[in-house]
Protein backbone atom coordinates (compact mmCIF):
# COMPACT_ATOMS: atom_id res chain seq x y z
CA UNK A 1 0.00 0.00 0.00
CA UNK A 2 1.02 3.88 -0.47
CA UNK A 3 1.49 5.06 2.83
CA UNK A 4 0.72 8.73 3.16
CA UNK A 5 1.18 11.02 5.70
CA UNK A 6 -1.58 14.07 6.38
CA UNK A 7 -1.59 16.72 8.90
CA UNK A 8 -3.39 15.83 12.17
CA UNK A 9 -4.46 19.46 12.94
CA UNK A 10 -3.95 22.90 12.03
CA UNK A 11 -4.68 25.43 8.92
CA UNK A 12 -3.17 22.18 6.44
CA UNK A 13 -5.90 19.44 8.16
CA UNK A 14 -9.63 20.07 7.11
CA UNK A 15 -8.22 21.21 3.47
CA UNK A 16 -6.04 18.45 3.39
CA UNK A 17 -8.70 16.27 4.18
CA UNK A 18 -11.30 17.72 1.62
CA UNK A 19 -9.23 17.31 -0.95
CA UNK A 20 -8.44 13.81 -0.26
CA UNK A 21 -12.38 13.01 -0.44
CA UNK A 22 -12.88 15.22 -3.23
CA UNK A 23 -10.17 12.59 -4.95
CA UNK A 24 -11.96 9.53 -3.56
CA UNK A 25 -10.04 8.72 -0.74
CA UNK A 26 -11.14 7.92 2.11
CA UNK A 27 -10.70 9.89 5.32
CA UNK A 28 -11.14 9.68 9.68
CA UNK A 29 -14.45 10.18 10.95
CA UNK A 30 -13.11 11.31 14.09
CA UNK A 31 -9.72 13.60 15.05
CA UNK A 32 -8.72 10.67 17.63
CA UNK A 33 -7.54 8.73 14.29
CA UNK A 34 -4.32 8.33 13.66
CA UNK A 35 -4.21 5.84 10.74
CA UNK A 36 -6.58 4.78 8.26
CA UNK A 37 -6.51 2.33 5.55
CA UNK A 38 -8.13 2.70 2.64
CA UNK A 39 -8.33 -0.73 1.11
CA UNK A 40 -10.38 0.46 -2.40
CA UNK A 41 -7.82 2.38 -3.38
CA UNK A 42 -4.65 0.61 -1.35
CA UNK A 43 -3.60 3.46 0.20
CA UNK A 44 -2.53 3.84 4.56
CA UNK A 45 -3.01 7.07 5.70
CA UNK A 46 -1.05 8.46 9.20
CA UNK A 47 -2.41 11.33 10.57
CA UNK A 48 1.16 13.21 11.81
CA UNK A 49 1.53 16.94 12.99
CA UNK A 50 2.35 19.10 10.25
CA UNK A 51 5.73 19.98 11.50
CA UNK A 52 6.82 16.00 11.39
CA UNK A 53 5.88 15.21 8.19
CA UNK A 54 8.99 16.15 6.10
CA UNK A 55 10.84 14.36 8.80
CA UNK A 56 8.60 10.70 8.40
CA UNK A 57 8.78 11.41 4.82
CA UNK A 58 12.60 11.96 4.43
CA UNK A 59 13.07 8.92 6.57
CA UNK A 60 11.65 6.43 4.11
CA UNK A 61 8.67 5.04 6.86
CA UNK A 62 6.16 7.15 4.47
CA UNK A 63 5.68 7.78 0.61
CA UNK A 64 4.30 10.60 0.52
CA UNK A 65 3.11 13.37 2.53
CA UNK A 66 1.00 16.12 2.84
CA UNK A 67 2.79 19.13 5.23
CA UNK A 68 3.33 23.00 4.01
CA UNK A 69 6.42 24.48 2.09
CA UNK A 70 7.31 26.50 5.33
CA UNK A 71 7.42 23.16 8.00
CA UNK A 72 9.72 21.59 4.37
CA UNK A 73 12.10 24.32 4.20
CA UNK A 74 12.20 24.65 8.47
CA UNK A 75 12.28 21.26 9.10
CA UNK A 76 15.95 20.22 7.07
CA UNK A 77 14.34 17.16 5.99
CA UNK A 78 15.68 15.38 3.27
CA UNK A 79 12.50 15.50 1.25
CA UNK A 80 11.65 17.69 -1.84
CA UNK A 81 7.96 19.29 -3.27
CA UNK A 82 6.09 17.37 -5.47
CA UNK A 83 2.97 19.28 -5.91
CA UNK A 84 1.63 22.59 -4.88
CA UNK A 85 -1.83 22.63 -3.48
CA UNK A 86 -3.16 25.94 -3.83
CA UNK A 87 -4.58 26.25 -0.01
CA UNK A 88 -3.45 27.52 3.48
CA UNK A 89 -1.00 30.44 2.00
CA UNK A 90 0.99 32.64 3.69
CA UNK A 91 3.66 34.98 3.12
CA UNK A 92 6.58 35.06 5.72
CA UNK A 93 8.15 38.60 6.73
CA UNK A 94 10.71 40.59 8.90
CA UNK A 95 8.63 42.96 11.25
CA UNK A 96 10.06 45.46 14.04
CA UNK A 97 9.23 48.22 15.45
CA UNK A 98 9.31 51.73 13.26
CA UNK A 99 12.87 53.02 12.60
CA UNK A 100 14.89 49.82 13.85
CA UNK A 101 15.65 48.59 10.70
CA UNK A 102 14.71 49.15 6.79
CA UNK A 103 15.29 45.37 5.34
CA UNK A 104 17.18 42.45 5.74
CA UNK A 105 20.76 44.33 4.96
CA UNK A 106 20.17 46.09 8.35
CA UNK A 107 19.93 43.29 10.26
CA UNK A 108 23.85 42.58 10.82
CA UNK A 109 24.40 42.20 15.42
CA UNK A 110 20.41 41.89 15.84
CA UNK A 111 18.21 39.10 17.21
CA UNK A 112 15.73 37.83 15.61
CA UNK A 113 12.55 35.93 17.62
CA UNK A 114 10.47 33.31 15.09
CA UNK A 115 8.52 29.86 15.37
CA UNK A 116 10.34 29.27 12.19
CA UNK A 117 14.36 28.88 13.45
CA UNK A 118 15.42 27.04 10.19
CA UNK A 119 14.17 29.33 7.45
CA UNK A 120 15.16 32.51 8.85
CA UNK A 121 18.79 31.16 10.01
CA UNK A 122 18.97 30.04 5.83
CA UNK A 123 17.71 33.35 4.55
CA UNK A 124 19.90 35.57 6.74
CA UNK A 125 23.01 32.98 5.93
CA UNK A 126 21.68 33.40 2.20
CA UNK A 127 22.21 37.13 2.28
CA UNK A 128 25.34 37.19 4.52
CA UNK A 129 23.77 38.52 7.65
CA UNK A 130 25.60 37.88 11.27
CA UNK A 131 22.39 37.87 13.09
CA UNK A 132 21.44 35.80 16.36
CA UNK A 133 18.14 33.49 15.69
CA UNK A 134 16.00 32.96 18.97
CA UNK A 135 13.35 30.14 18.89
CA UNK A 136 9.87 30.90 20.22
CA UNK A 137 6.96 28.26 20.00
CA UNK A 138 4.44 31.21 19.44
CA UNK A 139 3.04 35.10 19.95
CA UNK A 140 6.06 36.39 18.74
CA UNK A 141 4.89 39.47 18.49
CA UNK A 142 5.86 40.15 22.45
CA UNK A 143 9.32 39.17 21.86
CA UNK A 144 10.45 42.50 20.99
CA UNK A 145 8.27 44.48 23.60
CA UNK A 146 9.69 42.23 26.34
CA UNK A 147 13.50 42.87 24.93
CA UNK A 148 13.67 39.28 24.11
CA UNK A 149 14.43 40.25 20.18
CA UNK A 150 14.77 43.27 18.08
CA UNK A 151 13.53 41.95 15.31
CA UNK A 152 10.94 39.08 14.20
CA UNK A 153 9.91 36.95 11.64
CA UNK A 154 6.17 35.41 11.71
CA UNK A 155 3.78 35.02 8.98
CA UNK A 156 1.95 38.01 8.09
CA UNK A 157 -1.78 37.66 6.65
CA UNK A 158 -3.39 41.27 7.17
CA UNK A 159 -0.46 42.73 9.58
CA UNK A 160 -3.42 43.49 12.13
CA UNK A 161 -1.54 41.68 14.85
CA UNK A 162 1.88 43.36 13.89
CA UNK A 163 0.28 46.86 14.00
CA UNK A 164 -1.54 45.74 17.36
CA UNK A 165 2.43 45.18 19.14
CA UNK A 166 3.35 48.72 17.25
CA UNK A 167 5.11 47.09 14.79
CA UNK A 168 5.88 47.46 10.81
CA UNK A 169 7.31 45.19 8.39
CA UNK A 170 10.19 45.53 7.06
CA UNK A 171 11.85 44.29 3.74
CA UNK A 172 10.79 41.88 0.42
CA UNK A 173 9.01 38.69 1.85
CA UNK A 174 11.56 35.78 3.43
CA UNK A 175 9.38 33.29 1.20
CA UNK A 176 5.95 32.05 -0.14
CA UNK A 177 4.36 29.31 1.48
CA UNK A 178 1.54 27.00 0.80
CA UNK A 179 0.56 23.43 1.23
CA UNK A 180 1.94 20.78 -1.02
CA UNK A 181 2.81 16.81 -1.54
CA UNK A 182 6.73 16.23 -0.49
CA UNK A 183 8.74 12.80 -0.75
CA UNK A 184 12.35 11.85 0.08
CA UNK A 185 14.76 12.84 -1.91
CA UNK A 186 16.19 10.46 -4.32
CA UNK A 187 12.90 8.22 -4.51
CA UNK A 188 11.35 6.45 -7.68
CA UNK A 189 9.86 9.47 -8.93
CA UNK A 190 7.88 7.12 -11.49
CA UNK A 191 6.55 5.28 -8.78
CA UNK A 192 2.65 4.28 -10.69
CA UNK A 193 1.02 4.19 -7.31
CA UNK A 194 2.64 7.94 -6.72
CA UNK A 195 1.89 9.26 -10.24
CA UNK A 196 -1.82 8.08 -9.37
CA UNK A 197 -2.35 9.99 -6.29
CA UNK A 198 -0.94 13.15 -7.71
CA UNK A 199 -3.34 12.57 -11.09
CA UNK A 200 -6.19 12.45 -8.67
CA UNK A 201 -5.36 15.71 -6.86
CA UNK A 202 -4.11 17.49 -9.83
CA UNK A 203 -7.68 16.54 -10.97
CA UNK A 204 -9.25 18.09 -8.30
CA UNK A 205 -6.93 21.52 -8.39
CA UNK A 206 -8.23 21.64 -12.06
CA UNK A 207 -11.62 21.16 -11.13
CA UNK A 208 -12.00 23.57 -9.00
CA UNK A 209 -10.96 26.07 -10.87
CA UNK A 210 -12.23 25.34 -14.28
CA UNK A 211 -15.72 25.23 -15.18
CA UNK A 212 -17.60 23.20 -18.39
CA UNK A 213 -19.29 25.84 -20.30
CA UNK A 214 -22.30 24.97 -23.12
CA UNK A 215 -24.01 27.13 -25.35
CA UNK A 216 -25.73 27.79 -28.83
CA UNK A 217 -24.56 29.78 -31.94
CA UNK A 218 -24.51 31.01 -35.11
CA UNK A 219 -22.24 28.97 -37.51
CA UNK A 220 -20.92 32.26 -38.32
CA UNK A 221 -20.32 33.32 -35.75
CA UNK A 222 -18.34 30.35 -34.48
CA UNK A 223 -14.73 31.83 -34.82
CA UNK A 224 -15.63 34.39 -32.62
CA UNK A 225 -17.00 31.98 -30.12
CA UNK A 226 -14.15 29.73 -30.64
CA UNK A 227 -11.35 32.24 -29.96
CA UNK A 228 -13.55 32.77 -26.23
CA UNK A 229 -13.58 29.50 -25.22
CA UNK A 230 -10.76 27.91 -27.02
CA UNK A 231 -10.70 24.71 -24.02
CA UNK A 232 -7.63 22.78 -23.60
CA UNK A 233 -7.09 21.66 -26.69
CA UNK A 234 -10.13 22.85 -28.48
CA UNK A 235 -13.90 22.95 -27.95
CA UNK A 236 -16.25 20.39 -28.92
CA UNK A 237 -18.77 21.35 -31.75
CA UNK A 238 -21.55 19.74 -32.84
CA UNK A 239 -24.31 20.91 -34.91
CA UNK A 240 -27.92 21.34 -34.53
CA UNK A 241 -31.38 20.22 -35.98
CA UNK A 242 -32.13 23.70 -36.73
CA UNK A 243 -29.96 24.95 -39.54
CA UNK A 244 -27.01 26.83 -39.18
CA UNK A 245 -26.52 26.78 -35.55
CA UNK A 246 -24.08 24.68 -33.43
CA UNK A 247 -23.47 23.58 -29.71
CA UNK A 248 -20.19 24.07 -28.26
CA UNK A 249 -18.74 22.70 -25.35
CA UNK A 250 -15.50 23.91 -23.79
CA UNK A 251 -13.44 24.40 -20.39
CA UNK A 252 -13.40 27.80 -18.96
CA UNK A 253 -11.59 29.41 -16.41
CA UNK A 254 -14.13 30.08 -13.53
CA UNK A 255 -12.77 32.66 -12.47
CA UNK A 256 -13.45 34.42 -16.17
CA UNK A 257 -16.57 32.83 -16.37
CA UNK A 258 -19.07 35.75 -16.12
CA UNK A 259 -16.73 37.66 -18.52
CA UNK A 260 -16.97 35.06 -21.01
CA UNK A 261 -20.81 34.19 -20.90
CA UNK A 262 -21.13 38.04 -21.52
CA UNK A 263 -18.76 38.18 -24.20
CA UNK A 264 -20.79 35.63 -26.17
CA UNK A 265 -23.52 36.78 -25.13
CA UNK A 266 -23.04 40.00 -26.76
CA UNK A 267 -21.85 37.93 -30.48
CA UNK A 268 -25.14 35.93 -30.10
CA UNK A 269 -24.64 32.71 -28.71
CA UNK A 270 -27.48 31.63 -26.23
CA UNK A 271 -28.51 29.03 -23.85
CA UNK A 272 -25.06 29.75 -22.16
CA UNK A 273 -25.02 27.60 -19.10
CA UNK A 274 -22.27 26.63 -16.81
CA UNK A 275 -21.51 23.41 -14.68
CA UNK A 276 -19.27 22.53 -12.38
CA UNK A 277 -16.35 20.12 -12.44
CA UNK A 278 -16.25 17.53 -10.00
CA UNK A 279 -13.56 15.46 -11.55
CA UNK A 280 -11.09 15.18 -14.27
CA UNK A 281 -8.00 13.76 -15.85
CA UNK A 282 -5.99 15.85 -18.67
Amino acid sequence: MLRIAVPNKGSLSGPAAEMLHEAGYRQRRESKELRIVDPANEVEFFYLRPRDIAIYVSSGRLDIGITGRDLLIDSGAKAEEILPLGFARSTFHYATKPGTAGGVADLNGMTVATSYEGIVAGHLADHGIDASVVHLDGAVETAIELGVAEVIADVVETGTSLRNAGLTVIGEPIMKSEAIVVRRVGADGEDPKVQQFLRRLQGVLVARTYVMMDYDCRVDQLEKAVALTPGLESPTVSPLHNEGWVAVRAMVPARDAQRIMDDLYDIGARAILTTAIHACRL
